[in-house]
């Protein structure tokens, strides 16, 4: 089993390296993760403290990326922001991802009533303009990281639940399925144990995406003023950077270019993995 697992992991590698971009997206998206894990150790500053240097001081020796105007090192918070935006991105992927593979997973196998009332609910939720919703409900909420998470989360289900259910239309018919049900598997065991595997592939790619949509998300509420500013974040800096955009451009370019850097990593990722997986699911019999 474990020689399986082994060659299952070569041959997954050696399609996925071939996507250069996907590489050196992946190269990309682990240095971000060990930037957010060793933060302390790269800067002796917190992200929010402030007057630790003279505000607006362009990049020097001690403050490789400036300072912003109330003297906090852009550097530190780019650092400490890297945690908010992962932290962000994996846990409203995860209510996202969990909630759209539950919906799909019960659409696209029962079909029928089920899977028109649940389609109807998934595409009027693609429908609405999901910022706009976003907003209203943070204003409602108030601004918290928690929130944050929350409304971004329950606002990313429905393109993966359409995936999910897509596929669950499809292996629904296949031979090992019909084995199942008539060695007399229920539909849960069916569900979750013969199907959902085959469908784990798909639900990883679109999380990848997600999350760097869960980022973008973050950012925005965040730089409109619904985040928290008590929490180390790209889209805050970019907020009070604002009103220096022509006097001190470092303040707003570092974490601009940070959320644009990581973003662009996830989706070459993303597409990396699509590329990986798919032809194993071909091979899905």
């Amino acid at each position: 089993m474990q020689l399986k697992n082994v060659k299952w992991l070569g041959d997954f590698w050696y399609e996925y390296r071939k996507n250069k971009a996907a590489v050196m997206g992946l190269v990309i998206v682990t240095a971000v993760v060990l930037i957010a894990i060793t933060a302390p150790l790269l800067t002796p500053y917190g992200a929010l403290q402030t007057s630790v240097g003279t505000p607006l001081q362009p990049p020097t020796s001690g403050h490789p990326l400036g300072t912003d105007g109330l003297g906090r090192d852009i550097f530190a918070g780019v650092v400490y922001g890297s945690r908010t935006a992962l932290m962000v991105g994996l846990l409203a992927t995860g209510i996202g991802a969990g909630l759209g593979t539950l919906v799909g997973t019960v659409s696209g196998y029962n079909r029928g009533k089920i899977d028109d009332i649940l389609m109807r609910i998934t595409e009027s939720f693609i429908i609405i303009p999901v910022f706009f919703l976003a907003l209203v409900l943070m204003a409602f909420l108030g601004q918290s990281i928690v929130n944050v998470i929350f409304v971004v989360g329950i606002l990313s289900w429905p393109r993966v639940a359409r995936l999910v259910r897509a596929d669950f239309l499809t292996l629904r018919e296949r031979e090992f399925v019909k084995a199942a049900r008539m060695d007399g598997a229920s539909k849960i065991d069916i569900m979750v144990r013969e199907i959902l595997p085959n469908v784990t592939p798909t639900i990883i790619v679109a999380s990848t995406l997600e999350i760097a949509s869960a980022i973008l998300y973050e950012s925005s509420l965040s730089f409109l003023g619904l985040g928290d500013a008590n929490v180390p974040s790209w889209g805050v800096m970019l907020k009070y950077a604002q009103p220096y955009i022509f006097q001190a451009w470092w303040a707003i370019t570092f974490p601009g270019l940070a959320i644009t850097i990581l973003v662009l990593a996830l989706n070459e990722m993303g597409d990396g993995l699509n590329d990986a997986l798919n032809p194993r699911l071909k091979e899905r019999k």
